[in-house]
């Protein structure tokens, strides 16, 4: 009822009363159109607490093990899925991978870094656990599928050598932080079922465990046993890696991507189904009602296509016809892009085809903004390594059989303590990634010499990036083989006495030349 018929006015010849009505009229639209608005706001505000509501309970630890989860299981039997994560992971990983080299100590006549370095990232168990091409790949699966990927690391007490291996991130249950930076992580919980093998009986048991381990850097002065009644492992330390991070923890790639891809699936499948009854429902039948009948049971006796069946003069039999029938599956492309856009890559790629509008140079060229972001993804395995192999140097020099050789200091700003070697240069640690972009060997091959005629770059670099160019995996031994004790490169296309005039003109001992 409006509040005109409710105040009971009706229709007046005086014109004073009919202007009043006119305003009881406006008034009354007015608060009716302001009853809606606040309706819809009031329902507008529901709808953001529950979508509050909804991110809380997916960011929870049971929330977080679900979406892993699916993202797992969807990383299998989702081949557009599978295929993104896999795209991801050939831009990053793939062509070589990534490429560490550290101060060998020759050049500047004091410690081999890199050879403690090297035999970190050779180790067999390392390998496989943390630092061969097979590692890369699942971890990188892994920060598509769960968004966080741990570290542990395992010091040898007496020789410093360090032991990487990866922690499910599922089993990390909760991270304390500083209570005054968040940002600072102090200890990791581990929530895992712990097997054990009898000595005696070869029986197998399972218990449930909790484990707290430091983070990597956190080294206080007063070293807890216990958190809440479980014990701390300060024999290992972890390295939390996390991409989309929301407060403490990541979310994979994958998961903005989980609702797009059901739907692809599910028109896909409808496409399937409307193909498959359309190709069913081939003909028509039309006539008299008993020819009709005959006709009828002869048609369902068919079994294949191309069947011949007979009729009077007064049955008709055509085919059915599709129009207004959409049976193009391009129609859910749309669909393929959302998957696309969640993984950051051209839904061309995605799909492995440019479709009905694009070209195949489209489908094989990557964008600007698909290489930033795969640099992007590059740059934070870098800063992971940088984090572990700092970690590797810091042993090698606190362990009493150590190979190498430093101290102790606090740094003037933060306080912190500092393992610090002989020689600033000893901690230089140089990544490298093969390039994004496919660009001819030739070309490359080209830029360097060019780069080289300038005789702005030492010898040794130039080699170090023509082995790089052309794809040569374990850089550094090649390089080493081509390295004096002193430093100095040694040029393969001249003699052993062109090398020895060199070495004296050099100052040094031309006989310690000739008898390498």
């Amino acid at each position: 009822m409006g509040i005109r018929n409710w105040l009971g006015l009706q229709e007046s010849t005086d014109p004073e009363v009919n202007r009043l009505k006119g305003e009881v009229d406006t008034l009354s639209f007015r608060l009716e159109e302001s009853y809606e608005q606040l309706s819809r706001m009031f329902a507008e505000d529901a709808g953001w607490s529950k979508l509050g509501d909804q991110t809380e309970r997916d960011l929870s630890p049971e929330g977080r093990k679900q979406a892993a989860q699916a993202c797992r299981v969807m990383a299998i039997a989702n081949p557009l899925i599978a295929r993104g994560i896999a795209v991801r992971t050939g831009y990053i990983h793939g062509n070589g991978g990534i490429g560490v080299v550290a101060a060998d100590g020759k050049e500047t006549g004091t410690q081999d870094v890199n050879t403690v370095i090297q035999a970190f990232l050779d180790d067999p168990g390392n390998r496989a656990a943390f630092t061969g091409h097979q590692a890369h790949e699942q971890l990188e699966r892994q920060l598509s599928t769960d968004g966080n990927m741990y570290a542990i690391l395992f010091t040898a007490p007496d020789t410093g050598f360090v032991r990487v291996r990866t922690l499910d991130p599922l089993e990390v249950t909760d991270i304390l932080t500083n209570p005054e930076d968040a940002s600072e992580p102090w200890f990791y919980r581990r929530d895992y079922v712990e097997t054990t093998i009898g000595e005696r009986t070869a029986k197998v048991t399972t218990r449930q465990k909790t484990t707290w381990y430091p983070a990597l850097g956190y080294n206080p002065t007063r070293k807890f046993p216990v958190i809440d009644g479980n014990p701390v492992d300060w024999s290992a330390s972890v390295h939390h890696t996390a991409v989309n991070k929301v407060g403490k923890y990541g979310i994979g790639d994958a998961y903005a991507a989980l609702p797009w891809a059901r739907g692809y699936t599910g028109f896909l499948d409808d496409w399937a189904k409307l193909t498959k009854a359309l190709s069913r429902i081939a003909w028509k039948m039309s006539g008299k009602k008993n020819t009709a009948q005959q006709m009828r049971s002869q048609l369902n006796s068919l079994t294949e296509a191309g069947g011949i069946v007979g009729g009077d003069a007064g049955t008709q039999l055509e085919a059915v016809p599709k129009t207004g029938a959409t049976i193009d599956a391009e129609s859910g492309r749309p669909l393929a892009t959302m998957v696309a856009a969640a993984f950051g890559i051209p839904v061309t790629t995605l799909m492995s085809d440019p479709g009905q509008t694009g070209a195949r140079a489209v489908a094989e060229t990557l964008n600007q903004p698909t290489r930033l972001q795969m640099q992007g993804r590059r740059d934070v395995w870098t800063e992971t390594y940088r984090a572990i192999l700092n970690h590797v140097i810091d042993q090698a020099v606190l362990s009493p059989r150590g190979p190498l050789k430093g101290g102790v200091k606090a740094d003037p700003y933060t306080g912190r303590q500092e393992v610090v070697l002989g020689n600033e240069d000893d901690r230089t640690i140089t990544f490298t990634w093969p390039e994004l972009d496919d660009t001819p060997i030739d070309v490359m091959v080209k830029a360097i010499v060019d780069a080289d005629a300038t005789q702005k770059l030492p010898p040794l670099e130039t080699m170090r990036l023509l082995l790089r160019a052309l794809g040569v995996r374990d850089v550094d031994e090649i390089l080493d083989q081509f390295t004096d004790d002193a430093g100095n490169f040694i040029d393969p296309n001249i003699s052993a006495g062109d090398a020895a005039v060199d070495a004296y003109n050099r100052g040094e001992d031309p006989a310690a030349v000739l008898n390498q």
